[in-house]
């Protein structure tokens, strides 16, 4: 019987979340998953006395939806995803919408929405964002691909979304990969937040000796603040939970895992030409923590001892908290150059004034910062950076000092503090009208006669110079080796 509004394939936690969260608002869902007890046991469970039906038939379940049918996939990405929709293509009819709701490669999305299109079928990536809770209580869904299906999944997909203030987060992102790109580079964004929260119980714990309990106050009155956002506060709950009287953050093994979309980042930013440094070095971190033995190692060689930081613990913690808001603002700037750049590389014309909008609820990364930021995208769409902004100009300049303070204790004391340095190097850099790249330039014409561009002519001039003076005026013609 055909009846079902949209259909969801794969119920793990986040899929069983997310359709008793369309069954909430109104909608009627088909489910479908690949081990049929799992289907079963969410009807008889969770789902039993709403408006979800199951099918353990693919084709029955796709014969159970509204035509146009749109159906969410939320399965693992990569391979599992090609072949659902392998698998569903023979079922569809020309019209129809697939939806991947997992954390896919931009690429993929771009590739799958034009194999799609030539079948008749409409694609949409669609980012969504705010874990097991978001899922169920409304997260936040970054949605691209064939603008052909916005105007047929928007009611449902921006019905179930988080909003803020009235307004909901999720909106259209663009064609092609774009949904899964924002999505992409939030998560980087993620890393760099977590980063930095976590260079800060560092410092406390190692570098001021502070109680697990003493530092979730901290983090409270933190969260009261510009640093209100959903990751300090769950950090403040972590930090005063206990298993057994132990503090249960001294009971986890310090190795953090990490499942591709920072990497991803990382890897994009290079292929755009883009800083973002600070996502870099939390990607790093992680890896550095992933090395637990050889640390362990490392340790009986070259000593695992820090100093204490000596200074006056309210001034350490005043110049900490400007540390992590400064890098912060680094971190979002930089991601939002690499946006910029990908949105003109592959002609989606990004909206970073909507896509600021989108998370400021629902998400991982959700804080109060995030509405300054989509104030000043929104005031200034074509804002070449956002530390061009008044106001986030001025918040930086007045964080400074701190800053650099903390990067200084920090150094003095062997605590590692990578997020905070690479984002103060980039700050540094990125405000020099004149840096040290014409020595490199000059090097790279030494040995390799890629030639060099010079301060008193036009850009776009290229100048050799034969330094051993037995070299030639033979040039290698690659600027980019």
């Amino acid at each position: 019987m055909i009846h079902a509004d949209i259909g969801v394939i794969g119920l793990a936690v986040m899929g069983q979340n997310l359709v008793l969260n369309l069954a909430d608002h109104g909608f009627s869902v088909a489910v479908h998953n690949r081990t049929t007890a799992t289907t079963d046991a969410f009807l008889s469970g969770e789902a039993a006395g709403k408006d979800i039906a199951g099918s353990h038939d693919l084709g029955e379940f796709v014969s159970s939806i509204e035509r146009p049918r749109k159906i969410l996939l939320m399965i693992k990405a990569g391979a599992p995803v090609d072949q659902q929709i392998d698998a569903l293509l023979p079922h569809l009819d020309a019209g129809d919408i697939i939806i991947d709701g997992g954390n896919s490669l931009f690429t993929d999305s771009q590739r799958r929405t034009e194999m799609l299109a030539s079948h008749g079928i409409l694609f949409v990536g669609a980012g969504i964002s705010g874990g097991e809770e978001g899922a169920r209580h409304g997260p936040s869904i970054m949605p691209g691909g064939d603008p052909a299906a916005w105007s047929f999944v928007a009611p449902i997909i921006q019905s179930v979304a988080a909003d803020f203030n009235g307004e909901p987060c999720a909106d259209w992102i663009g064609p092609g990969g774009s949904g899964h790109y924002v999505k992409m580079v939030h998560n980087g964004i993620e890393y760099g937040d977590m980063q930095v929260i976590a260079e800060a119980y560092d410092l406390m714990r190692r570098g001021l000796d502070m109680t697990p309990a003493a530092m979730s106050e901290q983090f409270r009155t933190w969260d009261k603040d510009k640093l209100d956002s959903y990751l300090i506060e769950i950090t403040a709950e972590i930090l005063d939970h206990s298993t057994d009287g132990t503090p249960t953050v001294d009971l986890i093994l310090d190795a953090a895992g990490q499942k591709g979309t920072g990497k991803w980042t990382v890897i994009a930013s290079m292929e755009q030409g883009m800083p973002v440094s600070l996502v870099g070095e939390s990607v790093y971190a992680r890896m550095v923590s992933a090395l637990v033995s050889e640390r362990a190692a490392a340790a009986g060689v070259l000593g695992d001892q820090v100093e204490a930081i000596g200074d006056d613990p309210v001034e350490v913690l005043a110049d900490l908290h400007d540390a992590l808001y400064a890098s912060k603002i680094v971190s979002y700037a930089q991601g939002f150059m690499l946006l910029r750049a990908a949105s003109e590389e592959f002609g989606w014309d990004l909206d970073p004034g909507l896509i600021a909008g989108l998370w400021r609820a629902g998400c991982i990364i959700r804080s109060q910062f995030l509405d300054d930021i989509t104030s000043a995208y929104r005031k200034h769409p074509d804002l070449p950076n956002l530390l061009f902004d008044e106001f986030f100009a001025s918040e930086v300049a007045a964080a400074v000092p701190g800053w650099r303070r903390t990067v200084v204790r920090a150094t003095r004391a062997g605590i590692p503090v990578p997020a905070y340095a690479s984002a103060l190097s980039f700050f540094d850099g990125y405000r020099s009208s004149r840096g040290p790249a014409n020595l490199i330039q000059a090097q790279r014409d030494y040995f390799g006669a890629h030639t060099y561009e010079r301060v008193d002519r036009e850009r776009g001039e290229w100048f050799h110079t034969d330094w051993t003076g037995h070299g030639g005026a033979t040039t290698s013609g690659s600027y980019d080796a």
